[in-house]
């Protein structure tokens, strides 16, 4: 007979998410709370003098056109990043889900990135493309190409999304993985024994199981390029050339701890917050729909 445990009370559940709960309200909410007070603030740059000017900083923030020209990088970085991160995480998952010689060395080094913190994944890459001291910059400048990260804004955003694609290739990876080998090798015979080849099995089979495990990699990519990908930014290109690789992330950190600029920059990061909320709410009342569980 099953024995279950049985807990009356309510003392030792709150006992047990207190920690959870203290955790949120100072390091989540409180945060929260006071962006969004000091955002309705004009402050000096050390802090020590405030004045209420009530929506004044972001109306002010919607007149920058370099505001405008964050959001469309923004946009265009999230989603290549986004893309690719996932793409080749599918793309390594399905290859090492195969019984091959040596997949277990295989899959550890394409976790071990996952462990490298993203300033450090920045330096890497700019070591590596470095205009003048990158042992890759060389290969490319024989082919013709004048690559300068440093000042062509292009080859900077190119070097931006390598970074940071491949550093959240190995998260993507391990859900990837796991996925692919929760769905019954039944169900993937059966498909053989109908006559389908190994594209067709995927697309129509496998693909269509792992949608779950898409849409939570979708919406984590998401949150993932707008804010943990500051310190491969500032690592690279410190928003250059010319904040051609600012993003809306990067912005708040220069406006507010370069410029001393710290109301407008709350202001940024309440912005950055509620278009983080919404489109994650959009993925989940949208993408959702063609999630099959």
């Amino acid at each position: 007979m099953e024995k279950r445990a049985h807990i009356s009370g309510w003392t030792l559940p709150l006992l047990l998410i207190l920690p959870q709960m203290a955790i949120t309200v100072i390091f989540f909410y409180w945060p929260a709370s006071q962006a969004i007070w000091q955002s309705f603030l004009r402050e000096d740059a050390f802090g020590l003098a405030s004045e209420f000017v009530g929506f004044e900083n972001y109306a002010a923030l919607f007149e920058q056109p370099e505001y405008y020209r964050a959001m469309i990088t923004t946009a265009i970085f999230s989603s290549l990043v986004a893309f690719f991160s996932l793409a080749c995480a599918l793309l390594l998952a399905s290859q090492a889900d195969k019984n091959i010689r040596g997949g277990h060395a295989f899959k550890t080094l394409l976790v071990w990135p996952y462990a490298v913190a993203p300033a450090i994944a920045g330096v890497l890459w700019l070591f590596m493309f470095h205009p003048t001291l990158g042992t890759l910059s060389r290969p490319i400048k024989a082919t013709g190409i004048d690559w300068n990260p440093m000042l062509n804004a292009n080859h900077a955003m190119t070097l931006l999304v390598l970074s940071a694609t491949w550093k959240q290739i190995s998260y993507n990876f391990l859900f990837f993985l796991a996925g692919l080998q929760a769905i019954p090798k039944s169900v993937i015979e059966a498909a053989a024994i109908d006559g389908a080849g190994p594209l067709r099995r995927f697309w129509t089979v496998i693909f269509p199981l792992l949608s779950p495990t898409t849409f939570f990699l979708l919406v984590v990519n998401i949150v993932y390029v707008f804010f943990d990908t500051f310190g491969i930014i500032d690592a690279v290109t410190g928003g250059g050339p010319a904040g051609q690789t600012t993003t809306l992330v990067y912005k708040v950190y220069a406006d507010g701890r370069l410029g001393g600029d710290l109301g407008g920059s709350a202001a940024q990061s309440v912005i950055l917050m509620i278009i983080v909320i919404a489109l994650t709410a959009i993925q989940f009342r949208y993408v959702e729909r063609k999630v099959q569980y």
